[in-house]
């Protein structure tokens, strides 16, 4: 009795085990359900003003900010950000870190820079939170080099920027120079030993202050867009794995830049101040600046127009990327008045025309066109017309989608526009006034989402075709690289070009043309003594002469050439006689008789 007693608990027992554990893996499946869920929600929000929005503010501010390019009563002319490095001031570490005693902003004020982000229809902001000089311009439990220890200013104006952009409505992030801290023993660019002259490894920077410093700003200043790494030179594949697995876990929702090093990041950044030529799959950024530098510098009065704002983030967009574009703000925390109004201003156009940044597609075209470029929103096409033609005809060229409709937009109504098919071209009839003193839109509403186009090169009839890349052309014998080189220190140019022409090669450019007749050739070229240039087309017109070339590329006037009928035509740059030079580019601008 006593064993079917036992038997019969023993039974009751394993069945309450039983289904305990049933019940207990119901919960588990279920919470692992709901945070594959959450996972999957938070994946697909990761990055959406960044692929969304295309326009961010980067700023720069930093104790670099307080010399603004001065150093011991010396002006250095570059990226002042980099004082302590050999090619700029090469200013020594201790008496660098000394200047912060004196750094005290007091005119900062995050609202009013936040303001004038969301007046220039910025979605976000990135921060630099740690500089290459070590120096952290947040509050840091780490380190003592920072804003609020080691300087009379006392505050953490990083928490006080990400309350306004939390207030306001925009997007926020951190700059973080994750292998570069030249004043950390250990660190890249660092010294090796600390003061005591004990050894210092680069694992000891990474553990006592980078990955600390990462954890504080992804856990201690709200949501965040994105953590934007740089300059990951050497950084041993370990130390970046860590640091992403950290943004991941503490900020689920934010990217990690593609400057976090091993292809680990989640988008692309090109170059600085670069815009693309072509169009680029996936995610990525350009990042650019408002004048020539990233931090402050007092001389540096070399801004960008409203306008030019527009042109590179218009184009960027229509290549498939997002532009980030630079502030450097003072000393004293204030951001250069120019820089304000020109955000102001170009800002006013977006409020304009916002189907064009926000959301907007890259251009089917897969290139900029002769007079300007295109973005796509659905069904409807954008025509972002930078050089409005006088004859009151814009032409658009291998467009074989129908068109509905087409109208100039305006602040209150669209004006509706003629346009006729004209072989592979469509041609627009448009006021000889410019609509719009800046950029002119005009939207296309198209018969298909679905656009196909012909994007072979166009001779526009108007304004013929400007700095033609050789980057589109077929090269023989030759070989096109890309080139970038510095003006100043850290301001950069890319170029792609063709060295070895000299070598009996030749590049050859596919082009429509429209309408036959006798275009002036111009040549971008850099190097030494004096080429001899030949441009000839497939219907045996030739165009050559001598012209001396500088070590900056400039163009040259090689002469007129003509094109007898329409159609597609093969244009040939080739160097007959000496010399060494680089071609970057053709442009062909219409002779007009009448």
């Amino acid at each position: 009795m006593n064993k079917i007693l036992r038997e019969i608990i023993l039974g009751g027992f394993m069945l309450i085990v039983t289904v305990t554990t049933i019940l207990a893996q119901q919960r588990m499946d279920q919470m692992w359900g709901d945070q594959q869920a959450k996972n999957k929600e938070l994946k697909e929000k990761r990055g959406h003003l960044f692929e969304w929005g295309n326009y961010a503010m980067f700023i720069h501010w930093g104790l670099f900010s307080h010399l603004g390019n001065v150093w011991n009563g010396k002006t250095y002319y570059g990226i002042g950000e980099w004082m302590i490095d050999v090619n700029m001031a090469n200013a020594n570490r201790d008496e660098y870190k000394a200047v912060s005693r004196s750094f005290n902003p007091k005119d900062f004020d995050a609202m009013k820079i936040v303001q004038l982000a969301k007046d220039a229809g910025m979605k976000y902001i990135i921060i630099t939170s740690k500089h290459h000089d070590g120096f952290a311009m947040y509050h840091s439990l780490c380190d003592k080099f920072n804003i609020v220890d080691a300087t009379p200013f006392a505050r953490d104006p990083m928490k006080e920027l990400a309350d306004a952009c939390k207030k306001l409505g925009l997007g926020f992030g951190f700059y973080y120079s994750h292998n570069q801290d030249w004043t950390h023993p250990g660190a890249s660019g660092a010294p090796r030993v600390d003061k005591d002259g004990n050894p210092r490894t680069f694992d000891d920077y990474f553990h006592e202050k980078c990955l600390p410093q990462v954890e504080e700003i992804t856990k201690n200043y709200g949501d965040m867009e994105l953590i934007w790494f740089d300059t990951p030179g050497d950084i041993p594949q370990k130390y970046a794995e860590k640091l992403v697995e950290v943004v991941h876990r503490n900020q689920p929702r934010a990217l990690v830049s593609g400057r976090i090093g091993y292809n680990l990041g989640d988008y692309q950044t090109l170059g600085d101040m670069e815009v693309p030529l072509e169009n680029i799959d996936g995610l990525w950024e350009s990042v650019d600046v408002t004048n020539d530098a990233w931090g402050y510098a007092w001389y540096d009065q070399n801004w960008k127009s409203p306008k030019q704002i527009l042109q590179y983030l218009i184009s960027t967009i229509a290549r498939g990327g997002t532009y980030m574009l630079n502030i450097g703000p003072d000393g004293m925390g204030n951001v250069p008045e120019f820089v304000s109004q020109t955000l102001r201003a170009s800002g006013k156009w977006i409020a304009r025309y916002p189907q064009v940044i926000y959301g907007a597609e890259p251009s089917p075209w897969k290139h900029a066109l002769p007079w300007g470029d295109v973005v796509k929103q659905g069904n409807k096409l954008y025509l972002n017309v930078y050089e409005w033609p006088t004859s009151g005809k814009l032409y658009l060229p291998g467009l074989q989608t129908e068109i509905v409709s087409a109208g100039i937009l305006g602040e209150k109504k669209k004006q509706r526009i003629k346009f006729e098919k004209e072989d592979n071209w469509t041609v627009f009839q448009v006021p000889f006034q410019k609509p719009d003193r800046m950029i002119t839109v005009i939207e296309l509403e198209m018969k298909d989402s679905e656009i196909i186009v012909n994007n072979t090169l166009a001779l526009d009839p108007e304004t013929g075709i400007n700095d033609l890349s050789v980057k589109f052309a077929k090269a023989a014998n030759c070989h096109v690289y890309k080139s970038s080189w510095m003006e100043k220190f850290g301001e950069w140019k890319h170029v792609y070009c063709i060295s070895d022409l000299n070598r009996k090669g030749n590049v050859a450019w596919n082009i429509e043309v429209k309408t036959p007749g006798v275009y002036q050739v111009d040549l971008k070229v850099r190097g030494k003594e004096r080429p001899v240039w030949k441009v000839e087309t497939d219907e045996g017109h030739i165009a050559q002469n001598q012209q001396s070339v500088s070590s900056a590329f400039q163009k040259r006037p090689i002469g007129w050439i003509r094109f007898d009928k329409p159609g597609i035509h093969t244009v040939t740059v080739c160097m007959p006689e000496g010399g060494q030079a680089d071609l970057a580019s053709i442009s062909m601008t219409p002779i007009n008789f009448e």
